[in-house]
């Protein structure tokens, strides 16, 4: 195995210049000004989530480095990551700051507390007196309060500083009022000022970030303003007459911590055990990412790192005057349609409509749906139908990721309370939705659902449906097998391929997928699906080796793969190997990617774009050319390790040739894209594809023409055939 560190691009690093690709979407002119101020908000939801994964495992291999006296690396690649950080956020604000300007040419502004007229100050007020000041409990800074503790992750706060200056004539040794007391704790050094320190959490659960203010007379212009301000311009409101100040100002702030607290999950456990309990402190829940106001006074930072107990390899970033830049995904439009994405028309299965019903479609041949071009009724239709079809007596399936008004869970309710056998896996480890899961593994259990929890040691992330009907007597049964979660809201924004089959050998191993998961001492074999962990990584393994040897034995070698994240080193050593051996391959990667691309003799037969634009590219696939007998797979699980040999992911392969062909096809339209792919380089440089004479192909909105035209043959065929009859009968 190859373990030249040179080889490889640390997973951590590829993942910041995945960010930077989201980045460059907010910088691109030619999409709509709304739209781009949204990818801010995804770019800094992004980093949140990378602080809290990536920043957190890598300080923690530093402390386990610096306990046992190591060096794994880890604290290079974490000064490398937080360089990087530094640089893109930099590149963020001055795009913040020309998004502003672009804004107001539409008429649109945003507004501090030092903007607005006495006019709308006024109004401000009032807004703030109704609706604001209710949510507002200010917590008093104080050696006793434990910061790390207090602080939560997913809001923004505001740190606000009351200054009291000295009073003239002031008797030494007077008595000294509670408040008093309570300054003199936070006085500065030069004890000549007396200074108070409160914490407000912006209350983004109870209003909207984003406040439209009127213009009093000027109905061209639109005003907005960020609640962070709105609290500003109330400050006086929250503290006069209980605090005695002669200045008060606010900051922003907020606070990532580690979402990994697992220990005994990522490490060996014996180790873990071992563990003095000072670092098994340092290692839980730690604060990883303090982000502040560059405004703040010096101090007043100090003070705050401080009771955070940041170490010296802690993430204290300045930036900009807001933060929980992530509520940007939610800009709201005040101007005219054209400054943000028309909306694509959802796209009708004419495989699906023109049935009676569902499983009478999916009877007549395997249907593959592909989202958010087409709509994600027809999977919810087919649940409703089994809930209450009297020839369904079993409905399982695995929970990873639901809306928070569910259909999906409403009609697994509904088939509960008719009588059928339901059974549902809740994943109550997928990350950040582990208190909806929760809720909604209580309420299905509540409705009499048979709720399974999966395994300890595995993480369930597959996207299986399995529905038993009766049919001339007998069992048969219906199987949805994605990439994608079954979440009503996702699927209009993420991109994800849903195969619907009542292939009997597709579908009896789902089956058994089902009673692995449920009884994983009985051995299970699978010869179709691949079945993380127990064949996937031997079954993709021999399948790159067949086209290895292919192409050493002077027949074609071909690899096509599109995943979400490429960073498992046995994987792509493989792949380093059939470069080597002349397969071809190319790939979409959407984020990390850990194999250089290119490289003479290690990689120059590997060609590896990514695309960003309005969807999220999540589907996962993989062809091999097998010799002109070619086999195609989509799956759920990406290529890493843990996707591979922790989770329980499943792919499936592709029977139809027509369905098979129609997915070549939308990667070949991705291959084109002369707008939206960038070139993934061993030097992470982000260059997009370059155009030469090509046409321009913005590879999303072909993608929705091509498979609109299908949709629109399949109904001209449809009335031709009508037409045909009706002469017919004449």
């Amino acid at each position: 195995m190859n373990n030249d560190p040179s080889s490889w691009i640390p997973k951590e690093l590829s993942w910041l210049s995945f960010n930077e690709r989201v980045l460059q979407e907010a910088q691109d002119k030619s999409v709509p000004v709304v739209e781009r101020v949204r990818f801010l908000g995804i770019y800094s939801s992004n980093l949140d989530e990378y602080f809290k994964v990536k920043i957190a495992d890598l300080k923690r291999r530093v402390v386990i480095d610096e306990e046992n006296g190591n060096d794994s690396g880890a604290k290079e690649v974490l000064k490398k990551c937080l360089s990087k950080v530094k640089k893109l956020n930099d590149t963020f604000d001055r795009t913040y700051i020309s998004l502003l300007t672009e804004l107001a040419s539409h008429n649109i502004f945003l507004y501090d507390e030092k903007e607005i007229t006495p006019e709308q100050r006024n109004w401000v007020i009032d807004f703030f007196r109704r609706n604001v000041l209710k949510h507002i409990s200010p917590v008093i800074l104080n050696d006793d309060i434990d910061l790390v503790s207090f602080l939560k992750d997913k809001y923004a706060y505001l740190l606000v500083k009351m200054t009291r200056f000295p009073r003239k004539g002031k008797q030494a040794g007077s008595r000294k009022s509670g408040e008093d007391v309570l300054e003199d704790k936070n006085r500065d050094k030069d004890g000549q000022s007396r200074v108070t320190y409160a914490l407000i959490e912006v209350p983004t659960d109870k209003i909207p970030r984003f406040i439209q203010i009127p213009t009093f007379g000027n109905k061209k212009d639109k005003v907005l303003m960020i609640l962070d301000n709105v609290i500003r311009v109330g400050l006086d409101i929250i503290f006069k007459g209980l605090f005695d100040y002669d200045e008060i100002s606010a900051y922003s702030a907020k606070m990532n911590r580690d979402a990994e607290y697992d220990l005994s999950s990522q490490m060996d456990r014996s180790f873990v055990e071992n563990m003095s309990q000072s670092l098994k402190q340092r290692l839980v829940s730690m604060p990883v990412r303090f982000a502040y106001d560059k405004e703040m006074p010096k101090e007043m930072v100090r003070y705050i790192v401080k009771k955070l107990c940041m170490q010296d390899f802690d993430s204290v970033m300045e930036g900009g005057r807001y933060h929980n830049f992530k509520d940007f995904t939610g800009f709201p439009n005040v101007g005219r349609e054209y400054i943000e994405n028309t909306p694509l028309p959802e796209l009708y299965s004419v495989d699906f409509d023109s049935a009676a019903n569902a499983f009478e479609a999916i009877s007549v041949h395997d249907i593959l749906l592909y989202y958010p071009y087409h709509t994600f009724r027809y999977f919810t239709e087919l649940l409703r139908q089994a809930s209450y079809d009297p020839a369904v007596t079993a409905i399982k399936i695995n929970i990873y990721r639901v809306a928070s008004k569910s259909r999906v869970i409403s009609s697994l309710i509904d088939a509960a309370n008719n009588g059928k056998h339901v059974t549902v896996i809740v994943e109550l480890k997928a990350r950040f939705d582990e208190e909806n899961n929760i809720k909604w593994a209580s309420r299905l259990t509540d409705a009499g659902v048979k709720v399974l929890f999966g395994m300890p040691s595995l993480k369930i992330h597959s996207k299986l449906c399995l529905i038993t009907r009766i049919e001339d007597g007998q069992p048969t049964r219906y199987a949805h097998i994605g990439t994608g979660n079954f979440n009503e809201k996702t699927a209009k924004i993420y991109t994800d391929f849903a195969l619907f089959t009542k292939h009997p050998e597709l579908t009896q191993e789902v089956e058994e997928v089902f009673t692995f998961i449920e009884f994983p001492y009985i051995h299970t074999k699978f010869d179709r699906l691949l079945v993380s962990p127990i064949n996937a990584r031997k079954k993709i393994t021999d399948m790159v080796e067949n086209e290895i040897n292919n192409a050493r034995s002077g027949f074609t070698g071909k690899i096509l793969v599109k995943v979400n994240n490429l960073v498992d080193k046995e994987l792509i050593n493989e792949l380093y190997k059939a470069s080597q051996a002349g397969v071809q391959i190319d790939m979409i990667i959407r984020g990390m990617c850990s194999l250089k691309p290119g490289v003479p003799g290690l990689s120059e037969n590997i060609r590896v774009i990514s695309i960003v634009d309005r969807f999220l590219e999540h589907p996962r696939v993989m062809y091999f050319y097998n010799n002109g007998n070619p086999k195609l797979f989509i799956s759920s699980a990406d290529w890493m390790s843990r996707n591979l040999d922790t989770r329980i992911e499943v792919g499936t392969p592709v029977l139809s040739p027509i369905l098979k062909n129609r997915i070549l096809e939308i990667l070949s339209i991705q291959f084109q894209d002369t707008m939206k792919a960038r070139v993934i380089d061993a030097e992470q440089s982000n260059a997009y594809v370059k155009r030469g004479n090509r046409k321009k192909l913005r590879s999303q909105i072909a993608i929705y023409e091509y498979l609109a035209g299908i949709e629109e043959k399949k109904l001209a065929k449809i009335a031709a055939a009508q037409a045909n009859s009706a002469l017919n009968k004449i």
